[in-house]
C-alpha cells in the first residue's frame, strides 16, 4: 500500500517538476532567483509545488504577471519560497550527511538547522540575491538577517514534528538512499511551508521582506510593475534597488523603501518564533515521538 503510494508520489513529483522548469524558464518573467525557488520547491513538494506555481507565480499572459501576482497573499507565497527552497535545501543536505553518523536524532534536528541557516540567509538569500544590496554581501546578510531567523524558525515549526515521527515509526524512513526519506522530506516540507506562511504575509505587508520579483517581458506592455527590482545609475553615480514601473521610471521613495523594526520589537519577535520552535519540538517529543541528545 505505502509502496504503491510512493510510486504515485514521485510519479507526481516528476511531472510536476518538467512542467515548472519548462514553464518558469521559457514563460513567466520573474528572476532567477525566484525561477530557482520554485523549481527547488517543486521538486520536493512534487503536485503540491506545482499546484500553488500555478495559483501565485504562473504568467496567465503576456503583460499579465504583476496583475496576477498582486494580491499580497500571492506576493507572501512568492516571498515564502526563497526560505522554503533554501532552508529545505540545507535541512535535506544535512540529514543526507548526519545519516552516516548515527547521532541521536536531536543532535541531527541541530545540525540540521544550523544548516538551514547557513544555506537560507548565507547563500540563499545574501549570495545569490546580493546585487539588490549593492553586490554588497555583508549588507545583503544584514538586511535579511531578522527576515530569515523568523521564516526559519516557523518552517522548522512545521517540518520538525513530520521528519521525528515519520523517521522514528517508519523503516529506512532516515536513509536518503531509500525512497521514505524522500517521501518524508516532501511531506515535511510541505508541512513547513504551511507554518512559515503567516509569517511570511506578516513581513511582506510590513515591507520587511520583498514580495514577487516581477521582471519586464519582451514585447509585452507592462502597466505597472509592483515588485520589479532594477539597479540603474543614480544622480550620485550609485547603483540603487527600486521597484519599478514600466510606464512611470521614476517612483517616490516611498514606494520602494523597505520598511524596518526597532530592535526591541525584533528580538521579541524572533524570541516568539523561537519559543513557538521549541514548543513544536518539545509536544513532538511528548505525544509523537522521543527526541534525545
Amino acid at each position: 500500500m505505502l509502496e504503491g503510494v510512493m510510486l504515485l508520489w514521485f510519479i507526481l513529483v516528476g511531472f510536476s517538476l518538467m512542467f515548472v522548469l519548462y514553464d518558469s524558464l521559457t514563460n513567466t518573467p520573474v528572476s532567477w532567483v525566484q525561477k530557482l525557488a520554485w523549481i527547488l520547491v517543486t521538486f520536493y513538494c512534487g503536485p503540491m509545488g506545482l499546484f500553488f506555481y500555478l495559483l501565485a507565480c504562473r504568467n496567465p499572459g503576456p503583460g499579465l504577471h504583476d496583475q496576477f501576482t498582486r494580491a499580497e497573499w500571492k506576493q507572501a507565497l512568492n516571498s515564502e519560497m526563497h526560505c522554503l527552497a533554501g532552508d529545505a535545501s540545507g535541512i535535506i543536505l544535512a540529514a543526507v550527511i548526519v545519516f552516516h553518523f548515527g547521532l541521536a536524532n536531536g543532535v541531527d534536528l541541530i545540525l540540521e538547522y544550523l544548516s538551514a541557516f547557513v544555506v537560507g540567509l548565507l547563500i540563499f538569500h545574501a549570495l545569490m540575491m546580493r546585487s539588490m544590496y549593492d553586490n554588497d554581501y555583508a549588507k545583503a546578510v544584514r538586511k535579511n538577517f531578522f527576515a530569515e531567523t523568523v521564516s526559519m524558525n516557523m518552517v522548522m515549526v512545521g517540518m520538525i514534528p513530520v521528519m521525528v515521527t515519520l523517521m522514528h515509526n517508519w523503516q529506512y524512513g532516515d536513509d536518503p538512499l531509500r525512497p521514505q526519506f524522500w517521501f518524508i522530506m516532501g511531506l515535511a516540507t510541505i508541512a513547513g511551508g504551511i507554518t512559515a506562511f503567516p509569517i511570511n504575509a506578516w513581513l511582506v505587508r510590513n515591507k520587511l521582506k520583498h514580495g514577487c520579483m516581477t521582471l519586464p517581458e519582451k514585447g509585452a506592455e507592462v502597466p505597472h510593475q509592483h515588485e520589479h527590482m532594477q539597479h540603474q545609475q543614480s544622480s550620485k553615480g550609485e547603483m540603487k534597488h527600486e521597484h519599478h514601473s514600466h510606464s512611470e521610471p521614476e517612483m517616490d521613495d516611498q514606494d520602494h523603501q523597505m520598511g524596518s523594526l526597532d530592535t526591541g520589537k525584533a528580538s521579541l519577535i524572533v524570541a516568539a518564533t523561537f519559543a513557538a520552535l521549541l514548543l513544536a519540538a518539545s509536544l513532538t517529543s511528548m505525544f509523537l515521538a522521543p527526541i534525545t541528545f
